[in-house]
């Protein structure tokens, strides 16, 4: 047991992390509420609230490194504030006591609105919304005695990466023909994180004492825009590149008046009507790694969205079976 790990949650973050720790070799230990996750010979899956401290220790107990990668059950400040730092505590409290280091993945939410690239020794003060919850989930883990590493990420892209951005609201639509509809402006700057390339990072991380207590950016290419993103995505589907229509976002305001989740996503829209750069060459030299470039994040992007397709028409067929929605937990 000395070498086992435990990973929170069984979402894009927590499945890739669980999946590269297995194929590696490592005893992986999943904890979600229902007790789903990866499937593998060296992954145990776990029905376990993180909140039930009991439960929660007992299923710590032995274990070297613990990847947290819970969130909120809606996406919203309040719902954040409710449930994230109550669990955040209880984990490095358990964590702590079972000698564990716990390590996160992180946004770049708590920079708040920038003006250049961010790099990590820019101010963490973002004092509004959803971006201040995280400055104070991370101001609890500064001051908690439990070994902690923070692993930033830009909007994600990748394997199991479905409700995001360059999710199921970018990748069906390239692969159907379809225009892509994308926020704010197609052609200014922005970064994508390999997922890949962030759960390596945090498995690195875990192991190397050096990096512990610090907060790190996850290797991450050069920015692109989002209509070069399409295009890249394009070009591995080997699809003619689709159109791009961009969503201003004064229309996601004024439907934030009668929507919760439109008001939520004007709130944060900031990232995509101005450059949103993560440097994170210095990280990557702690790290000892460097980032997919992107044609490679483009073909593993397109190979994953094209076997789910393949996988979802082949349940849809069988007789008496109905394709199961993707839950990210």
């Amino acid at each position: 047991m000395s070498d086992l790990h435990v990973v929170t949650g069984a979402g894009p973050v927590g499945t890739t992390i669980a999946e590269q720790l297995a194929a590696a070799g490592t005893s992986v230990r999943v904890l979600t509420r229902s007790g789903s996750g990866p499937v593998h010979p060296l992954i145990e899956r776990r029905a376990v609230d993180v909140n039930d401290r009991d439960r929660l220790a007992e299923a710590v107990d032995g274990a070297v490194a613990v990847y947290h990668c819970i969130h909120g059950s809606q996406y919203s400040a309040r719902t954040w504030l409710a449930e994230l730092p109550r669990a955040e505590q209880t984990m490095l409290e358990v964590a702590g006591r079972a000698g564990a280091v716990v390590v996160f993945p992180e946004s770049l939410y708590s920079y708040g609105p920038v003006d250049r690239p961010m790099t990590e020794d820019m101010p963490r003060t973002a004092d509004f919304g959803k971006p201040a919850v995280r400055v104070q989930l991370l101001r609890a883990r500064d001051a908690s005695p439990t070994p902690t590493v923070s692993v930033a990420a830009s909007d994600f892209i990748g394997p199991h990466v479905r409700n995001a951005h360059a999710g199921e609201r970018m990748v069906p639509n390239i692969l159907a023909g379809k225009t892509v509809q994308v926020f704010g402006k197609a052609d200014l700057p922005h970064s994508f994180t390999y997922l890949p390339d962030l759960a390596a990072a945090m498995i690195r991380s875990a192991a190397d004492r050096t990096l512990w207590n610090s907060f790190l950016h996850a290797p991450t290419a050069p920015a692109v825009s989002m209509r070069e993103l399409v295009g890249a995505l394009g070009a591995a589907a080997q699809v003619p590149t689709p159109k791009v229509f961009a969503v201003p976002g004064w229309t996601l305001r004024t439907a934030g008046v009668v929507n919760t989740l439109m008001r939520e996503l004007a709130e944060m829209n900031y990232q995509f009507e101005r450059p949103f750069v993560l440097d994170s060459s210095r990280s990557e030299k702690l790290l000892g790694r460097t980032p997919t470039p992107l044609a490679e994040v483009a073909a593993g992007t397109v190979a994953w969205w094209k076997s789910v397709s393949a996988g979802e028409q082949g349940t849809a067929s069988a007789p008496g079976h109905r394709p199961v929605p993707s839950v990210q937990a």
